[in-house]
């Protein structure tokens, strides 16, 4: 599978993002929930003879939200890890003003005037009602985001002289239980940085990152930051506002990882804890914070759709790809969501957020950019957390390899072929590597790695990155009709080249 993860530029972030909503525990005022599907009426009448129904109506003004056009992760005008590039809108238009009640927002004119007194030859008869009005918020144009509020209010006449409104509980009250996606935001997102790139031409883009160690240390992804790596200038802002420069420790492009360090780091850094990747579950809730369209301090939720996704994605050119075994979410991802972290339902970063399946046109993906469709693709962190380890003590990547050069064509059938020649002419199995060790052939096609059925060079090639040099793996391939295994101990390759 091939994604884009870069398109158009778009301007970047504001430097100092907005402050994220209170932590769990800050007083908030109660919600009233209408019922689906229209609005909620009941009677309630003392025993008179044959007396009229009161039936007090309720009225919905919600009017459904446009779907949002179709999009990526991380937002520059430098492409980052995308096999192609496209084109697309770029930052969207201001929203229309939002609606407002009886002059103030969420606010309205109170209603139950007193009623008239009841003839003596009756009794009293006791009413009440709920009335909720729907507020709906401005959409963004482009589908950038929205928001549905509401307000209502309850009336009962326990006399026929005498209207009150009453406040269901005391606001002071209303806590968040830890776990819910409210708590874990709000403890995230202090850890969480929008990142702003500027290259030396001029180049600029915006992504996402989160603090590593009380070092300094920042993860990222290294599309992310490839446009000031050489030439530029780097800096971090945090979601208080707060805005530092920093410098590349390392970049790993195979893997799109890449390491900051803040300089000046403040002493309080409180680094976001690393879950298991490996435990993720298919179905498993996730989090995701980021800065889509440089929106800073944006969480979104939702699931973990697949696991070991094979996705390569390049930097537009077609010369420098990355490749990944990823985490598959539908949380809804878009350009400068790149390098923030996928967290679990607890906290935990088991994902960086780096490339988007993108519903491009003109035939085939990644043609133009769009909004999120619901395919988001995360690197693994137990894999990032190996690379960014390796980064901060030698300043390079290792790759684990097997020493012979194999197809790269996505749509190759049946597995990964080695090749017949190396893509610079020399031989398509390294000399005593692992393969030329292990017997394999020109011409042999790798269907499995372990029990991870292999349909292509670039699948392959991400399998075996999620392993480290040394390790023995059992490949599966076919020769001449025959199917064997064999038993490869991967090699390492330095640096990007």
């Amino acid at each position: 599978m091939s994604t884009e993860n870069e398109g158009t530029a778009v301007p970047a972030a504001p430097s100092e993002p907005p402050v994220p909503a209170a932590a769990p525990g800050t007083a908030a005022a109660p919600e009233s929930t209408p019922e689906p599907g229209g609005g909620s009426a009941y009677d309630q009448s003392a025993p008179a003879p044959e007396p009229p129904a009161h039936t007090p109506t309720s009225q919905h003004g919600h009017t459904p939200a446009p779907p949002s056009p179709p999009q990526h992760a991380h937002a520059g005008a430098q492409a980052g890890t995308a096999q192609t590039q496209g084109a697309g809108p770029g930052w969207p238009p201001p929203p229309p003003a939002m609606p407002s009640y009886g002059g103030e927002a969420g606010g309205g004119a109170a209603w139950g005037s007193p009623m008239a007194p009841v003839p003596p030859a009756q009794k009293k008869r006791r009413t009440g009602g709920l009335v909720a009005a729907v507020l709906v918020a401005a959409l963004v144009a482009g589908g950038v985001g929205g928001g549905i509020g509401y307000w209502a209010a309850d009336r009962n006449d326990d006399s026929t002289d005498s209207t009150t409104l009453s406040a269901a509980g005391n606001p002071k009250d209303f806590k968040r239980d830890a776990g819910t996606v409210a708590a874990v935001a709000a403890k995230a997102l202090p850890s969480v940085v929008t990142i702003q790139a500027q290259g030396g031409d001029g180049e600029a883009g915006t992504g996402t990152g989160f603090v590593y160690d009380k070092q300094g240390h920042i993860v990222t992804n290294d599309h992310v930051v490839a446009s000031a790596a050489d030439s530029g200038e780097l800096s971090v802002t945090f979601s208080n506002g707060k805005k530092y420069n920093a410098g590349v420790v390392g970049r790993a492009q195979g893997y799109d990882i890449a390491v900051l360090k803040l300089k000046n780091a403040p002493s309080s850094l409180a680094p976001l804890p690393l879950g298991n990747s490996d435990q993720v579950a298919v179905g498993d809730s996730t989090i995701a914070i980021g800065a889509p369209f440089g929106l800073s301090n944006t969480v979104t939720t939702g699931i973990i759709s697949a696991k070991n996704r094979p996705v390569a994605s390049g930097d537009g050119q077609g010369s420098k790809a990355s490749y990944m075994s990823a985490l598959q979410t539908d949380a809804s991802i878009n350009p400068g969501n790149s390098g923030g972290p996928l967290l679990d339902s607890r906290g935990a970063v088991i994902g960086i957020n780096s490339a988007i399946q993108s519903a491009g046109t003109g035939g085939g993906f990644g043609q133009s950019q769009a909004g999120s469709i619901g395919l988001g693709f995360a690197i693994p962190v137990n894999q990032a957390d190996t690379v960014a380890q390796q980064l901060i003590k030698t300043r390079q990547p290792v790759y684990p390899v097997i020493g012979a050069t194999v197809s790269m064509d996505e749509k190759s059938e049946g597995g990964a072929t080695i090749a017949d020649t190396g893509a610079d002419g020399s031989a398509a199995i390294q000399p005593d590597g692992p393969a030329a060790k292990a017997g394999l052939k020109p011409g042999d096609v790798i269907t499995k790695l372990g029990d991870r059925a292999i349909d292509s060079g670039p699948t392959l090639i991400s399998e075996i990155w999620t392993h480290k040099p040394g390790d023995k793996v059992m490949l599966t391939y076919e020769r001449d009709g025959k199917t064997s295994m064999v038993e490869v101990t991967l090699g390492q390759r330095k640096g990007d080249g």
